[in-house]
């Protein structure tokens, strides 16, 4: 694991609970709910998703909120902050921008450009 001092692991730990809930709250607000709403079910959206929903927006929201929770995982299991291609550390203040970021900013800079298509963030 990268070596982040507690206070470090802490801030990192809010930033992935906040934007966790943050994309319930845009799942729940382009499926037309209430914000409110707490208990989202991704099976039950995929089975009953309404015409008007922007399906790609709500796929990416997914699929980062599936990224977040291996990294609350990984944070758990003190495997947190690491690159996924090279292994150093990702960075501080890019896991707190960005807290589900699997890759340095070199390695994801690499990554973008040799595979553009899979690449729905940016640095």
């Amino acid at each position: 694991m990268a070596n982040f001092t507690e206070e470090q692991l802490t801030q990192l730990k809010a930033a992935l609970h906040r934007r966790y809930l943050d994309l319930q709250k845009e799942i729940h607000t382009e499926m037309g709910h209430s914000a409110e709403a707490q208990d989202f079910n991704a099976t039950d959206y995929l089975n009953n998703i309404p015409d008007d929903i922007d399906t790609a927006l709500v796929d990416r929201q997914i699929n980062e909120m599936r990224e977040l929770e291996m990294s609350m995982k990984y944070l758990s299991e003190l495997e947190f902050g690491d690159c996924i291609d090279c292994g150093n550390e990702i960075g501080f203040e890019r896991l707190l921008a960005y807290p589900s970021a699997q890759r340095c900013i070199e390695c994801q800079t690499q990554y973008e450009k040799a595979f553009p298509h899979e690449s729905n963030t940016s640095l």
